[in-house]
């Protein structure tokens, strides 16, 4: 069973920061498309961000200015930084990977921002 490995989620206070890291085993092969989506509490999974492999991005209007999205191409690696964190932010975080044929979840990593 092909498995994303995430990394990177935890609790930090409001205005704090974290780093999401998703690593897609190389067996996954023409990767179109690298991202985050989001569960909160109640609420239904959204996109986050994601890059496409030409490098264009695109995110939730209410993500923009306070995260960004990259990748390695080469490690197969989406990286996602998220500054600015708000209580709001709180969810599971979900990496999702896209080829031709295909996506992959990651299990999701908790992201929790409180005082």
């Amino acid at each position: 069973q092909v498995q994303l490995v995430e990394s990177g989620g935890g609790s930090v206070q409001p205005g704090g920061s974290l780093r999401l890291s998703c690593a897609a085993p190389g067996s996954i092969l023409s990767i179109y498309a690298m991202g985050w989506y989001r569960q909160g509490p109640g609420k239904q999974r959204e996109l986050v961000a994601r890059i496409i492999r030409d490098g264009i991005t695109n995110y939730a209007d209410s993500v923009k200015g306070r995260f960004t999205i990259s990748r390695d191409n080469a490690k197969n690696t989406v990286y996602l930084q998220m500054n600015s964190l708000k209580p709001e932010d709180t969810a599971v975080y979900y990496c999702n990977v896209d080829t031709i044929q295909r996506g992959f979840w990651g299990q999701g990593t908790q992201v929790t921002v409180s005082s």
